[in-house]
């Protein structure tokens, strides 16, 4: 389904010309570390009026503001008005999480006939690339000259950083269509054999209301399939058919109508924390999952060549973390993340399919977050 490309590949040099105009990227300073190291901030819109704002400390999406049916522009994702906030301990908002995201199991994995330790930061569990992940170092921008509104983010995570081997060069390029998708493109290498698995870790309320939960929001997602966990959301290695249970969305149903059903899988999360199984992985970019939020009308589709999406529903949120501008605090269930990603645990999980990147090879993963309404 490349349907929403038509415009970045179908114009002319000139057209693209004029519709990126009165577009431009702007630039600005953000905040400084603790470190010393300078954070700036990019701010992307559309001719739609879809507006984007990104930091270079971890790559965050920290506004994303989208038209309603009455064409209101609201911010719906979840964020922070501070570098200060995004530093201190977080649930990862608006986050590129690497070198692995999701969980590890006991903090550690074999390779080659070596085993790695990594930072146990879950429990006894390893959990999105550790205390240092790509959710917490500042990334180098490079703006992109041809479109204006494509903005290339580079990191060189060195050899046994977080206790992961091989110097591994990674890319994330983020970019705002004129139809209303932002595409992420994930690209890294590496001088010697590790495991990667690369995402996108923004919480979406669609209504624009940061106290409102997310329980009304209408939510699909295209997977037959899902992964269940033990006690400490670990998968199982078992694949579990959707039919007949509270995680068959194959059909748009609302999040709040089986969340609290009796099912062993919801009270070990508290609620969905899970990775579905992506329908026609051979399929390349193709239809994973949507949202839509029936009283603003805003509808969230996305596509990917991942082969599976954690489904979070924010249920450790517990109202400790201040709203932007000081409107309240993000209580449980106030947003919701659609992660795009390889398996969780795949390293020890002789089922899943591999994560292990060699010399020579190119990771490559794309996804697209399209908004509309309806």
């Amino acid at each position: 389904m490349f349907f929403f490309r038509r415009n970045k590949q179908g114009l002319s040099e000139k057209e693209s010309e004029v519709n990126y105009r009165n577009t431009l990227m702007q630039k600005e300073h953000y905040g400084t570390t603790p470190k010393g190291e300078a954070v700036d901030q990019y701010t992307m819109e559309n001719e739609n009026g879809l507006e984007v704002k990104i930091i270079t400390f971890g790559g965050r999406i920290t506004s994303l503001k989208a038209p309603d049916k009455n064409g209101d522009l609201k911010d719906i994702v979840l964020g922070f008005d501070s570098l200060s906030e995004y530093i201190n301990e977080n649930p990862y908002f608006g986050a590129i999480i690497g070198r692995f995201g999701n969980r590890i199991a006991g903090g550690k994995f074999s390779l080659d006939g070596r085993q790695y330790e990594l930072a146990r930061n879950n429990g006894e569990n390893h959990l999105h690339g550790g205390k240092k992940g790509f959710d917490n170092v500042v990334w180098i921008a490079e703006e992109n000259g041809h479109s204006q509104n494509s903005l290339k983010l580079s990191y060189l995570s060195k050899h046994m950083e977080e206790g992961y081997p091989g110097n591994l060069e990674v890319s994330v390029t983020y970019t705002l269509q004129q139809d209303n998708i932002l595409e992420v493109n994930y690209e890294a290498t590496t001088d010697q054999q590790t495991i990667i698995n690369l995402t996108q870790h923004s919480y979406f309320n669609l209504s624009g209301n940061f106290s409102e939960e997310i329980l009304d929001h209408e939510v699909q997602i295209n997977a037959d399939e899902f992964l269940p966990v033990n006690e400490s959301l670990i998968p199982t290695g078992d694949f579990k058919k959707v039919d007949g249970s509270a995680f068959d969305f194959r059909k748009p149903k609302k999040v709040g109508l089986e969340i609290e059903a009796e099912d062993e899988q919801l009270k070990l999360a508290k609620g969905y924390d899970h990775c579905w199984i992506i329908n026609n992985s051979q399929d390349g970019v193709r239809f994973a999952a949507s949202a839509h939020d029936p009283n603003s009308g805003r509808l969230l589709e996305v596509y990917t060549t991942e082969l599976g999406m954690q489904f979070y529903t924010g249920n450790s949120l517990d109202g400790s973390l201040s709203q932007k501008g000081g409107e309240g605090n993000f209580g449980k269930r106030s947003g919701f993340c659609f992660e795009t990603q390889h398996f969780p645990d795949s390293p020890s999980q002789e089922k899943f399919p591999s994560v292990v990147l060699k010399p020579g090879e190119v990771f490559s993963s794309k996804t697209f977050f399209k908004f509309s309404v309806k």
